[in-house]
């Protein structure tokens, strides 16, 4: 259950190569976004936030193909937005797996049950359904009812299809860990290969910014579930313990933006999955003219607050590399939910937040609309 040996083996082999070849900045994770359109309208997302014109965009099956091919990495998430809504998400996975990528598609799997029979099981390619806890957490987390059950059906019809399947569960102030422990009780049951975990983060254009966690909040939250499950080890987590062990505040970390380069209608973003501050045209450019040292908790307002696993899995896996007895302790003995917890980094010279939401759009609609005004066929990728 979690992640797989082989698979564990096999990042861990392209790590080596990657310091052995004296790379500083290397991607472990693609995350490949082909479109932001959205069957669901969650309060707490800051994706689907653009008008219609842009969420009409997509990136074309070249497009993705050649960006997993220019990033590299030995993982490809593929989220959104909800992926199964673009037409050719089937040959985007069957491209990925043909390169040996280890393939993640996110999904609220509203769509699954009618589109499942376009893929096949494969070692290399899991669905992560996207449940926030129980049927009330979870209907309340998407703002619709019936969204839990139908999720759950899907993934219990994958399992039976020989799917690879895992949940991701993002949690929020109102998070009762009781409550989250028995949801990973009972999701455990039907059979996930892994649960990935994430507290809430504060994106600027979401509807809903009273329930987004702090970085004490998160600490305080996560031990307390993780205190319910044998330090954690009563579930199979589809991410590194040491990553887990940070949640629990027992571990200092700057995150690792560089680690999760996302791609977008928009280009690559700058710096991270969760921040849209600037967009490269190719994944050379975003890898070395981004100026990281500008990010990251300590650095910059608006991520005061992160401890998100796109930031901050990176670092683990960095970690882990350097020192593996350090994640062997925590994978044998639990996470740690009692005692001191490891100093936070110092936010007293971070810069002050930058509002450039605005101008991208601005930037993308007049690209847009130039393009239609010429009458030529517009690539999303542009």
């Amino acid at each position: 259950m979690g992640i797989s040996l082989l698979q564990m083996a096999e990042i861990g082999g392209y790590v080596l190569r990657q310091r052995l070849a004296g790379q500083k900045r290397f991607p472990l994770v693609l995350m490949l976004e082909p479109l932001f359109r959205c069957n669901l309208a969650c309060a707490g997302c800051g994706k689907i936030d653009y008008p219609d014109e842009i969420l009409n965009q997509r990136l074309s099956l070249a497009d993705c193909l050649q960006s997993i091919d220019e990033c590299g990495a030995p993982v490809v998430v593929v989220a959104g937005g909800e992926p199964l809504l673009h037409k050719e998400l089937p040959q985007i996975v069957e491209g990925a797996i043909a390169r040996k990528k280890y393939v993640t598609v996110c999904t609220n799997a509203l769509l699954l049950e009618k589109q499942i029979d376009r893929y096949k099981p494969n070692r290399y390619f899991n669905w992560s359904i996207h449940l926030d806890g129980d049927q009330e957490m979870h209907d309340h987390s998407v703002c619709q009812p019936g969204v839990y059950e139908r999720a759950v059906k899907a993934l219990k019809l994958a399992k039976e299809k020989g799917f690879r399947v895992t949940i991701n569960c993002t949690l929020f102030n109102n998070a009762e860990p009781a409550r989250v422990a028995a949801f990973f009780d009972t999701i455990s049951t039907l059979g996930i290969e892994g649960i990935t975990v994430s507290p809430g983060y504060a994106y600027e254009r979401a509807p809903d910014q009273q329930h987004f966690l702090n970085r004490e909040k998160t600490k305080t939250l996560f031990r307390d579930i993780f205190s319910r499950g044998k330090g954690g080890k009563a579930w199979p987590f589809f991410q590194s313990t040491l990553f887990l062990d940070f949640l629990a505040g027992n571990r200092t970390y700057h995150c690792t933006p560089w680690g999760n380069p996302t791609r977008t209608v928009f280009g690559w973003q700058r710096p991270c999955y969760l921040l849209g501050e600037g967009y490269a045209a190719t994944f050379k450019e975003l890898m070395e003219d981004t100026a990281w040292e500008r990010y990251g908790t300590g650095n910059y307002e608006k991520c005061a607050d992160c401890m998100v696993h796109c930031g901050f899995e990176a670092t683990a896996v960095e970690e882990a590399f350097k020192n593996p007895l350090a994640a062997l302790k925590v994978a044998v003995g639990g996470i740690r939910t009692q005692g001191p917890m490891s100093p936070d980094i110092p936010l007293d010279r971070q810069r002050p937040a930058e509002f450039v939401f605005s101008r991208h759009v601005e930037h993308k609609l007049a690209e847009i609309r130039e393009a239609k005004s010429g009458g030529e066929h517009l690539s999303a990728a542009e």
